[in-house]
């Protein structure tokens, strides 16, 4: 019989206390996504949580999981709030690649790649955006094409966030371009790391390097790579895209640990940073983390009501962008608020809790791009969930070797 939540919870409490690394008090836990060394730590950490049996909560049991409802995974992220967990490994291995997987993939995918992620030896990364393919990513170039039993990919991807530690990722591409756009792609399994992979990390403005490209030239895959149909990948597509907003806006029943990867909730709090910029006892500092520790829980009961009402049907699945655009919106508070309380110091001090002010804000709108940007996220929400007429399209029905583009004479299949 399926224990209660409640005797699960006291499980995991006991569990966790024999076997999982508390946290020390105002110390952020190493999870740089550009560290390496941050990678293995958190297979190593994924790897208990399997022994102990507390991976995968609410994935199913012939894959690995527990097969437990929404309920037992919120139980065990409460009582997992103060332990260091696997934090980097929730997007976009589980809440992304993994869900994706579990709608869309073969039975053999599901057994092979859901269950080695929850055991911590494999990670799982998205490869989809191009280095001219701006917001289109149904306009997509690097093609697929059948030889024999197998296909070859040729093409390039980019800002395909920490790459560099995974074992295979999802990769789109254009598999027939004699019909529109959206109609001739293939989701495919891909070993990152294999011939005819070449992998380059990209440097930004802020110092870290977790995002990396991709180019193909020449990668062979056989048919056991297709995920969903040939030619149907954009069907793949709106599957991961609806989980990635979801993950995102932190709505996902698949991300395992509470505690928040990123610097900009982790500030150790802003009462810390205040306190470290001199302004502790400043009344219009006081209201400025006021208002940011207020949007915070508003944030977090969106997220409660818009997930739970996805769940029950009450909202289209389209709705995964409300709480992705909501997330973004108070990210930007947090950082800005980081920032003007830092002042000149974030810029020039070496205290911990100024130097990251600064350098996070220095990388701030990459929270406006991930699973789309806000303006995708706006249009998505009017469209699909509001109901309100689609934006012009001049590609619209157009095979895609009949559009028009700013390429090189001969690129994507143009004559």
């Amino acid at each position: 019989m399926t224990e209660s939540v409640e005797e699960f919870a006291a499980r995991a409490r006991a569990w966790l206390d024999d076997n999982m690394p508390r946290l020390e008090p105002n110390v952020v836990p190493r999870a740089g996504r550009d560290d390496e060394g941050a990678w293995q730590r958190a297979r190593e950490l994924q790897q208990r949580l399997y022994a102990g049996g507390f991976a995968g909560i609410c994935f199913p049991r012939e894959y690995g999981g527990l097969g437990l409802d929404v309920a037992y995974q919120k139980a065990f992220d409460a009582e997992a709030v103060d332990y260091e967990m696997p934090l980097i490994l929730n997007v976009p291995t589980f809440t992304i690649c993994c869900a994706t997987l579990l709608d869309a993939g073969t039975e053999a995918q599901k057994r092979q790649h859901i269950s080695a992620a929850l055991r911590g030896e494999e990670v799982l990364v998205q490869l989809l955006s191009e280095p001219g393919g701006g917001s289109d990513l149904a306009g997509l170039i690097t093609r697929a094409e059948r030889d024999g039993q197998h296909w070859v990919i040729n093409g390039a991807k980019t800002w395909s966030t920490s790459a560099f530690a995974a074992d295979y990722g999802l990769l789109l591409a254009r598999t027939d371009p004699t019909v529109p756009k959206h109609d001739g792609l293939t989701m495919f399994l891909v070993p990152v790391h294999a011939p005819g992979v070449t992998l380059r990390r990209i440097e930004q403005v802020d110092g870290s390097n977790e995002f990396c490209e991709e180019f193909f030239d020449g990668l062979r895959v056989d048919d056991a790579a297709v995920v969903g149909e040939v030619n149907k990948g954009w069907d793949v597509a709106g599957r991961l895209l609806f989980h990635e907003r979801r993950a995102v806006g932190q709505g996902s029943e698949f991300a395992s640990g509470r505690g928040r990867e990123r610097a900009e909730d982790s500030y150790a709090d802003f009462f810390a940073l205040a306190d470290a910029a001199g302004l502790a006892d400043d009344p219009l500092t006081q209201d400025k983390v006021g208002r940011v520790l207020a949007r915070r829980m508003v944030r977090d009961s969106l997220v409660e009501y818009v997930s739970e009402a996805m769940r029950a049907g009450n909202l289209p699945p389209a709705a995964g962008s409300i709480i992705r655009l909501f997330h973004s919106d108070v990210t930007f508070l947090q950082v800005d608020t980081a920032m003007e309380i830092a002042g000149p110091l974030g810029v020039v001090d070496d205290v911990d809790q100024l130097r990251k002010a600064g350098q996070r804000y220095l990388s701030r709108q990459t929270v406006a791009l991930g699973g789309g940007s806000d303006e995708m996220a706006r249009n998505v929400i009017g469209e699909r969930v509001l109901g309100l007429p689609r934006e012009y399209a001049a590609d619209r029905g157009v095979p895609f070797n009949q559009v028009r583009h700013n390429a090189a004479k001969g690129a994507a299949g143009q004559p």
